[in-house]
């Protein structure tokens, strides 16, 4: 299971899962996409390059989050699919970098929702022996 939706009395809430920190946070952003529209039916037409740099890995998790919802309202882009990310600690912070891609032709997929932003409120990150757990609430 990459991801679950758990319930929420108002916004959206899911969990997200993998072997590592990389994997956990592209299942996450499957998912968050997946709140909107149906990640897997997007286009691969555009592939960009994103590089987030932040103090901890909860605010990596959220800007790295927080990307899609801006990429969403500037250009129009959803997300098919994520590779080569790498997440690596240098001094004082982390840094991630991937390939995204996907299409900024918003109007040809059918959309369920709209997400208004990533929260803090419930979100957390727990490494397990073989797998990595994150939790994510959005403001729907």
């Amino acid at each position: 299971m990459k991801y679950k939706f758990l319930p929420h009395t108002a916004d959206a809430k899911f969990q997200a899962f993998g072997k590592n920190l990389e994997e956990a946070f592209e299942n996450a952003a499957y998912a968050m996409t997946d709140i909107i529209t149906d990640h897997k039916k997007i286009k691969a037409k555009i592939k960009n390059a994103i590089k987030i740099k932040s103090e901890n890995q909860e605010a990596l998790l959220y800007d790295f989050l927080e990307r899609f919802l801006i990429l969403l309202d500037t250009k129009n882009f959803l997300l098919r699919k994520i590779s080569d990310m790498k997440i690596k600690k240098t001094d004082k912070q982390l840094t991630l970098t991937a390939s995204i891609i996907g299409d900024n032709n918003l109007k040809i997929y059918p959309t369920k929702t709209t997400i208004k932003a990533v929260t803090y409120q419930e979100m957390f990150i727990k490494q397990r022996k073989k797998k990595v757990v994150i939790q994510v609430v959005v403001d729907i």
